[in-house]
């Protein structure tokens, strides 16, 4: 099978090689900025954040390279910042700065040189700055995706670091306030729960909370320190920015069920770190031993939780994707009837490959909007965007009948 076969085929999935693509890059970044994994393994993670990324874009642009850029949230916000785009063309200097200053900022006064996870998201987010004026205004959408998404974990992970090393004047100081409000207590709660006798308290030498267990194989008790790199707050920083920077560059316009995606996702999101800590206490309570000496819980520490924060990626992306409300697929509505929102294609293209309709090629539309080849439209069956049966809806009709819309 040829490489323009398969292409081809992938292009009548393109939702899950979207999905696939946007998990493979999840995966990348996660085992870019997550530091409890083995020593070194986290470069490895840059050709797989590249390889998914390159799979997305794939599967991606061609559906928007003969569109308009559309006026979303992210791209009006965008817009406002940078004073109606006149200080866009400053985006590359401000990358170069913020190299500068991440670079002066560990020689002088960090105690190390090295570059850590918080220096990757700088460095990822000056890339992003340097390389945003490169990309064709075709491809507006992809491109404030990708700023909008370091920008917001740069807002949440690295920003409140440095204010709380300012106030406190230590550089080296650490912020565990989410590990003593929002782990701790509500991990000892669920392992008391499930029978697990355990306690949280303060640890001499450190800021994060310290939470003890014996297993059930030891009489010496295990304390696990929750510090911020073992809390979760780096892969939940990733999914919260990655997924708010995807809801402002699908919405053209706030709405309840646009703030009830992202408060569903925030949850979820929780909820999953949660599970993750869970498991691996349970796996130390459960398996560990004087000859294990704890190995079985740091195993499950390093790549347990990562797992589980991929699959929860997977399985809430795929729901994301199909139930994602038809203003994904439009670019405009018209108001009618009061209230009532007539959503119309963006374009006069096959919703199934995202080629261009004409009237030589026998085609069909379904009540919501969605415009398809006839060819396609049999393959599939379904409209990709509503689900319902078209096949059966227009398998009484004449080719002719089925004509393109104007």
């Amino acid at each position: 099978m040829g490489l323009e076969e398969w292409a081809a085929r992938l292009s009548k999935h393109r939702r899950a090689v979207a999905l696939v693509g946007l998990i493979t890059a999840f995966t990348g970044v996660s085992m870019l900025l997550n530091p409890t994994h083995a020593v070194g393994i986290e470069w490895s993670g840059l050709p797989v954040l590249v390889a998914g990324f390159a799979l997305f874009v794939w599967v991606v642009w061609p559906q928007s390279s003969t569109a308009a850029p559309r006026q979303t949230l992210g791209a009006r916000f965008l817009r406002w910042i940078t004073w109606h785009g006149r200080l866009a063309r400053l985006f590359p200097v401000a990358g170069v700065a913020l190299v500068a200053a991440d670079l002066a900022y560990n020689l002088f006064l960090s105690a190390s040189p090295a570059l850590l996870t918080e220096d990757i998201l700088v460095l990822l987010t000056a890339a992003a700055l340097v390389g945003h004026g490169l990309v064709p205004e075709r491809y507006a959408r992809e491109r404030d995706f990708v700023l909008l998404f370091f920008v917001i974990l740069d807002a949440s992970l690295v920003a409140p670091l440095l204010i709380a090393r300012v106030l406190v004047g230590n550089v080296e100081a650490s912020v565990d306030l989410y590990s003593w409000i929002a782990l701790a207590p509500e991990l000892s709660a669920i392992l008391s729960g499930l029978g697990v006798p355990n306690a949280v308290h303060s640890v001499a030498g450190f800021t994060a909370p310290g939470l003890t267990f014996t297993p059930l194989q030891m009489t010496q008790a295990v304390t696990l320190v929750i510090t911020t790199s073992c809390s979760g707050i780096y892969s939940f920083g990733i999914f919260a920015s990655a997924y708010i920077a995807f809801l402002l560059t699908d919405y053209e316009r706030p709405s309840r069920r646009l703030w009830l995606l992202i408060g569903l996702g925030f949850l979820s999101s929780y909820a999953a770190n949660l599970l993750r800590m869970v498991v691996i206490v349970l796996v130390g309570y459960y398996t560990d031993s004087a000859q294990t000496d704890l190995q079985n819980l740091l195993f499950a520490h390093s790549y347990v939780g990562w797992v589980i924060f991929l699959v929860w990626i997977a399985l809430f992306w795929s729901l994301l994707f199909k139930f994602l409300p038809i203003e994904k697929e439009t670019a405009y509505a018209d108001l009618v009837s009061g209230s009532e929102l007539i959503y119309r294609p963006r374009e006069s293209q096959c919703s199934v490959c995202a080629r261009a309709l004409t009237v030589a090629i026998p085609a069909a539309r379904c009540v919501c909007g969605a415009m398809y080849h006839r060819g396609c439209l049999l393959a599939d069956g379904r409209c990709v965007l509503c689900h319902r049966d078209v096949v059966g809806r227009f398998a009484g009709l004449s080719d002719s009948s089925q004509a393109s819309p104007p």
